[in-house]
C-alpha cells in the first residue's frame, strides 16, 4: 500500500472527519485521481515533439499517456479537427498516491525560488490544478536527454463539497500552500 494512502487512512480521515464533524464516513473528502497534461501547440508544425513529450509523461507517471487531438479546426493556428496537440496520463489507487508523494515530497521543493503552492487555485468543487513550468523538477527525467523544456498541468480531483474542505484535505496530505 502507498504511504500516503496509509496516512490518509490513519491520520488525515480521523482529523477531517473530526474537523467538519461528519457523519458517515462516506462524507469524508478523499482524491479520487490525478490528471497529468502537457499541451503542445508547436506539435502542430514538428510531430516529434509530441513522441518525446509522451515518452516523459510516461517516465514521470508511470503509465502509458494518451495523445489527445483537436476537437475543433482553428484556421488563426493552422489547427485541424483530429491534428494531434498534446498528451496526458490519468492516475488512480497507489499509482495516484505514489505521485502525489512524489509531487509533494520531492518535486516542488525543487522548483528554483519556490515559496508555496498556491491557494486559490481551487475550482469551487474542490478541484485543485497546478501549473508547472519545467516538467525537469521530476527525479525520472534525465537532463542532458531533453530536447526542450515543458509545461505541465496537474489536476487533483478530490470528492471535496467545497474549497475549505479540498484546501484541508491537501494541506493535511503536505501540499505546501503559500502563506
Amino acid at each position: 500500500m502507498a504511504r500516503l494512502r496509509e496516512r490518509y487512512q490513519t491520520e488525515i480521515a480521523p482529523k477531517l472527519r473530526e474537523k467538519y464533524q461528519y457523519k458517515s464516513p462516506m462524507e469524508i473528502p478523499r482524491i479520487t485521481k490525478v490528471v497529468l497534461n502537457i499541451g503542445l501547440g508547436e506539435a502542430i508544425q514538428n510531430i516529434k515533439i509530441l513522441d518525446s513529450a509522451a515518452e516523459e509523461l510516461g517516465q514521470i507517471s508511470g503509465q502509458k499517456p494518451v495523445i489527445t487531438r483537436a476537437r475543433l479546426s482553428i484556421a488563426a493556428f493552422k489547427l485541424r479537427k483530429g491534428m494531434p496537440i498534446g498528451c496526458m496520463v490519468t492516475l488512480r489507487g497507489n499509482r495516484m498516491y505514489e505521485f502525489l508523494d512524489k509531487l509533494v515530497n520531492v518535486a516542488l521543493p525543487r522548483v528554483r525560488d519556490f515559496r508555496g503552492v498556491s491557494p486559490k487555485s481551487l475550482d469551487g468543487r474542490g478541484n485543485y490544478t497546478l501549473g508547472i513550468k519545467e516538467h525537469i523538477i521530476f527525479p525520472e527525467i534525465d537532463y542532458d536527454k531533453i530536447d526542450r523544456i515543458k509545461g505541465m498541468n496537474i489536476t487533483i480531483v478530490t470528492t471535496a463539497a467545497t474549497d475549505d474542505e479540498a484546501r484541508s484535505l491537501l494541506s493535511l496530505m503536505g501540499m505546501p500552500f503559500r502563506q
